[in-house]
């Protein structure tokens, strides 16, 4: 059985996304912390939102205008989130 290019690229954007995940699972059961390593999650968070909107949401086949909304979503909330973040440690 022989899978499609679109399928197997799609496995390989799941497994990424998977491992990403692992990722920062690993880092909270490490009980790490600090403004670096919430910079690193929060990084993270944003490039698997952004792989999930892209290529599970086809937004790679809308307009540019639609791709550029959504990132400058992504890019607003995590920013915000980061914001809040940094205030809270001062």
């Amino acid at each position: 059985m022989q899978m499609s290019q679109s399928t197997l690229f799609s496995t390989c954007i799941f497994v990424l996304l998977v491992a990403l995940t692992f990722a920062t699972f690993s880092i909270g059961e490490a009980g790490m912390a600090g403004k670096y390593t919430m910079l690193i999650l929060l990084a993270i968070a944003m490039i698997k939102s952004q792989m999930v909107a892209h290529y599970f949401m086809s937004l790679h086949q809308t307009r540019p205008l639609w791709r550029l909304i959504m990132l400058m979503y992504f890019v607003i909330v995590g920013g915000l989130i980061a914001v809040a973040y940094l205030i809270g440690l001062a």
